[in-house]
């Protein structure tokens, strides 16, 4: 069972994470909507990055639908950038699930984060299986071009309480972190 006060403090984490690691620049506007329906982010993308932070408490899924398409390709590859795609858009993801797990670091000190992997949004329905205590699902629109859909989707194996104060999120620069 995850409490309103620990729902509501998931979804400002995400939500302060994606805001600042998302955009390529601080400059950027960075809009999210919630959608009404968590499994209808697929009309966002075609494809899913799935990134997971485990605890011993609970599971979390940042799921991060989009498309590669001209808008979102321009938007996260600048011209002199010589990377595939899905390399730059995977470290973007993954600097925004840090910037999850950094905050949650604050209460719960046994955190594991996976390895970012890209899945066909075909699976989105299935999130229903794994029966989360939270499931929540947004629009994401980057500088104003570039679209984006996220679901945050947290597991619960034990009763999870927790107020998380998201005004203290740390900056950081996207070092690593060697375990």
């Amino acid at each position: 069972m995850i409490t309103a006060h620990a729902k509501d403090s998931f979804e400002r984490i995400f939500r302060k994470a994606a805001q600042a690691r998302l955009p390529l620049s601080p400059d950027d506007q960075c809009e999210i909507v919630p959608n009404a329906h968590a499994d209808t982010g697929a009309a966002h993308g075609t494809q899913v990055v799935v990134l997971t932070i485990s605890s011993i408490v609970f599971r979390l899924l940042l799921i991060l639908h989009f498309d590669e398409n001209d808008s979102t390709r321009a938007y996260y590859l600048k011209e002199a950038d010589e990377r595939p795609f899905q390399d730059a858009f995977l470290e973007i993801c993954n600097l925004c699930c840090g910037a999850i797990n950094q905050e949650l670091l604050r209460y719960f000190p046994d955190l594991g984060m996976s390895t970012p992997y890209v899945l066909s949004a075909h699976c989105l329905p299935h999130l229903h299986e794994l029966k989360p205590g939270l499931l929540s699902s947004y629009s994401v629109m980057l500088g104003g071009t570039a679209r984006l859909g996220a679901t945050l989707c947290v597991c619960a194996y034990a009763p999870l309480d927790f107020v998380a104060d998201t005004n203290a999120i740390e900056e950081t620069s996207g070092e690593l972190e060697l375990f």
